[in-house]
């Protein structure tokens, strides 16, 4: 019997998988801007592509791909989606791709849930948590092995989003798009992680919208919040492949980069290594990604991992650790570059002169309950959108 969740868990370390939104929509399968996922639908050999990816470079977890996957966002501002193709439809297509890639190996499969727009507009309990039912009935019903409720900027919605998952029986794991200062409505981080407890998640933790080591000062705040109020339960972190020390509140999303200009923030795959070994130095024991993680973002996870889960990633066949691999090239600078020691104190230049260090987020400070965020199924229009535009600004706050 393959072994679940929590028994993976409690007996070490479990590697997620990486981003596909903006991996996919790089390779022409996803649109920027509503970022759904029918592409499950639209370009199966995409996704199950990219799974594969992500399996080979060492993740124990395919998540099926169904981040903004509820009705009302497949509806929202013109998107025609849920029409055409159905809640139902993109989610058990999602579902049935991380399967068949998962059982190519030892991978568990994952159901999605993620914030909506129904909950940013000012609805009820109610009306969002019926969003939240359909994809659970889904995931129940293509058996998947846990739920994973990610991507949440408020914790009274995540609440909602656990309460739904925990009635499907499955393990039930929520991870939050905050950082070091909490949510949106300042709920503090470790009063995010206890509220997240108590709701009955058996993981919790952050994902998405900062970098790696920031998410970690986060989860620092989580943990000593949950053995504060004596609460025990597993800990994730999926955080951004983007450096993001001028991100604020909102992350990444304020940055003037955000999200066709965030190439020049990548991190490298030794800023994986440290993360990966202080993240499970913290005691995080799910380590896996999101938006920017590419496959050899994971394998530098599990290759820093190799000691502790007794092996290596089938995609370090190709890959000699800490660049041993460079022994065997034609220059003796390059060969000469073939340690632990080069790449660990290597400070990588942008190769843009004029290019700023950090960038001035744009800080409009709007959330849930704001009439800015109120949403719509239909387009939006250009009057709309001039009305977006400050007068006179471009990047960079200028």
């Amino acid at each position: 019997m393959k072994k679940g969740l929590l028994q993976r868990l409690d007996e070490g370390v479990v590697i997620g998988d990486g981003g596909f939104v903006f991996a996919l929509e790089k390779r022409g399968y996803v649109k920027a801007g509503p970022w759904t996922p029918e592409a499950t639908v639209q370009y199966p050999d995409a996704v199950r592509g990219l799974h594969r990816e992500f399996l080979r470079a060492g993740a124990d977890v395919m998540q099926a791909f169904t981040f903004y996957a509820s009705d009302d966002k497949l509806s929202n501002r013109g998107n025609k989606s849920s029409a055409k193709y159905t809640c139902r439809g993109i989610n058990d297509a999602a579902c049935r791709l991380a399967r068949e890639v998962a059982e190519e190996g030892d991978g568990l499969v994952a159901g999605g849930l993620s914030q909506t727009p129904t909950y940013l507009s000012g609805m009820s309990k109610a009306d969002t948590q019926k969003e939240f039912q359909k994809q659970v009935d889904v995931f129940v019903e293509n058996k998947v092995d846990f739920l994973i409720a990610e991507y949440f900027e408020h914790v009274e919605e995540m609440v909602w989003a656990i309460e739904v998952c925990r009635k499907s029986g499955l393990p039930v794991v929520a991870s939050m798009c905050i950082g070091p200062d909490g949510d949106l409505h300042g709920i503090t981080a470790g009063e995010c992680a206890v509220q997240m407890a108590k709701a009955g998640a058996h993981v919790v933790g952050i994902n998405c919208h900062f970098d790696p080591f920031i998410t970690l000062e986060g989860l620092r705040k989580m943990k000593a919040a949950l053995d504060a109020a004596g609460l025990k339960v597993h800990l994730i972190a999926q955080p951004l492949a983007f450096h993001t020390p001028d991100a604020q509140k909102q992350g990444f999303i304020d940055l003037p980069e955000f999200p066709f200009g965030l190439e020049p923030r990548i991190c490298t795959r030794w800023d994986m290594h440290r993360y990966a070994r202080e993240a499970y130095d913290l005691g995080v024991r799910y380590i896996g990604g999101c938006c920017g993680f590419e496959a050899y973002h994971i394998r530098a996870v599990a290759e820093e991992l190799a000691k502790e889960r007794g092996k290596l990633p089938a995609g370090s066949e190709k890959h000699e650790q800490w660049a041993g691999g460079l022994k065997m090239h034609t220059k003796p600078w390059v060969r000469a570059r073939a340690s632990r020691q080069y790449w660990e104190n290597l400070c990588p230049s942008s190769g843009r002169p004029f290019s700023a260090a950090m960038s001035k987020p744009d800080a409009w400070g709007v959330t849930a309950g704001d009439s800015s965020l109120k949403q719509k199924t239909t387009a939006t229009t250009e009057e709309e959108l001039t009305s977006l535009v400050k007068p006179g600004k471009v990047a960079n706050g200028k």
